[in-house]
């Protein structure tokens, strides 16, 4: 371990987290991480909890990230796997869930997840910390003041003395200021996996020191996961005998849709091989009017491979984010998936989403009573950024020079550890909306 720094920014994400250090020269580096032989800044916030057969009755084993998503293939799905954990943080209805006969909280689950980011980042972690949390916590019912709770809680178990809050738009837009020569007002839109947040500021750097005041907030439950969701409804599910029919007597119905709920999280899936509507499905084989798209969903839910699926997902939304077309290839054993996806069917898909996410910012202005072209700057960032379809709807309203990306996944991390440097944090902490 080196020596502790001064300050540390976390930016807990829905798909993945990052922890940045400064330093009081006001420099930044986010940690980073190596796993067979990539270095990289960004780990996945994913957890996966297994026993050791030669150690029965020991307790259960841990790891996070790609580690996490090793042992989750390796077991074939002998273990318990999670993913997109921060949805859970502001729901009530959240209480726990059973792990190897252990009650998880939430709290548990974060404080474990961090405890072991930091063991694998190789660098102490200092005591004062400024974590981010978004301007609107996912699910319907969201206690945003339990989620912070949850949040202290967690972190104090690391040993962190100084803990602060603040929107990760506010700290993203923080740290892209630091380039600014001349006051600007900013909108920063921030897309991760569950949310996406806006906030507007308005900076002034004049005599050589940042200043700011907050002009409004907004945030919507719909980024990336969403998106991801849309080529499972349009591509993968009608694969699998989505939309198709079966024979009940004399009658022709439909094949139920709670049969595909399941891939709205891909560890669900690993565990759909041993449930009844595993069963059901092998019934509804022999009475399918398509019964080789069922065929292709129990191959692909008995060769577990859920995490082939959503990698294939990402790489053509990744493909579409650079080309007018992508492909989406599922290459398991005997199942062979593929489909060439245009970029208009994706934009198509993803339409709905994109003005409901234009409506939030419309939102945001309102609130700080400002039209478009007020708006000096608008700052793009997280990884659905690179969605050609957000970023033109953005150009299209403020005008294509005021657009920019950059940093996608680190810039809020670096501007959480800037923050943490402030004399005065005051004028950066959530206040709410």
């Amino acid at each position: 371990m080196t020596q502790a720094i001064s300050t540390l920014g976390l930016d807990f994400g829905t798909t993945n987290s990052v922890a940045a250090v400064a330093g009081r020269n006001g420099a930044t580096e986010a940690m980073t991480f190596s796993h067979d032989g990539a270095t990289f800044s960004a780990c996945r916030s994913v957890l996966c909890f297994w026993r050791d057969e030669e150690e029965a009755g020991s307790p259960a084993r841990m790891e996070i990230g790609p580690w996490a998503i090793d042992q989750f293939l390796e077991l074939g799905g002998d273990c318990r796997f999670i993913q997109s954990f921060k949805t859970f943080a502001a729901s009530p209805l959240f209480a726990s869930t059973v792990i190897h006969n252990k009650n998880w909280r939430f709290e548990d689950l974060l404080s474990a997840y961090l405890r072991r980011l930091a063991e694998r980042s190789g660098t102490a972690w200092p005591s004062r910390v400024v974590i981010g949390r978004p301007v609107q916590f996912a699910g319907a019912q969201a206690d945003e003041t339990l989620a912070q709770a949850r949040y202290e809680t967690a972190l104090k178990r690391l040993g962190f003395e100084t803990i602060h809050h603040v929107y990760e738009p506010v700290a993203a837009a923080f740290f892209y200021a630091q380039r600014l020569r001349e006051p600007a007002t900013i909108l920063v839109a921030d897309f991760g996996g569950g949310t996406s947040d806006f906030s507007i500021i308005r900076f002034d750097p004049g005599r050589g020191k940042l200043r700011a005041e907050a002009l409004s907030h907004a945030g919507i439950g719909i980024a990336g996961d969403a998106f991801d969701q849309k080529i499972i409804e349009h591509v993968v599910a009608p694969l699998f005998g989505k939309d198709s029919t079966f024979r009940s007597g004399d009658k022709t119905l439909p094949i139920p849709l709670a049969y595909y709920s399941r891939f709205a999280q891909w560890n669900q899936l690993s565990i759909m091989r041993h449930t009844k509507d595993y069963a059901e499905l092998v019934k509804l084989l022999r009475v399918a009017d398509e019964p080789d798209l069922i065929q292709a969903f129990i191959t692909f839910l008995d060769a577990d491979a859920s995490y082939l699926l959503y990698r294939a997902v990402a790489q053509l939304k990744m493909q579409l984010s650079h080309a007018p077309h992508g492909r989406f290839d599922l290459d398991v054993g005997k199942l062979k998936l593929s489909r060439t996806i245009a970029r208009a069917e994706f934009d198509s898909w993803i339409g709905e989403d994109v003005r409901a996410i234009q409506a939030q910012v419309g939102e945001a202005l309102t609130r700080a009573n400002l039209s478009e072209a007020r708006i000096d700057r608008v700052f793009l960032t997280g990884g659905t950024s690179y969605v050609p379809a957000l970023r033109e709807s953005f150009e299209a309203r403020f005008g294509a020079e005021k657009v920019e990306t950059g940093d996608q996944f680190v810039s809020i991390a670096n501007g959480l550890a800037l923050i943490a440097q402030e004399d005065d944090l005051e004028p950066w902490l959530a206040k709410g909306v």
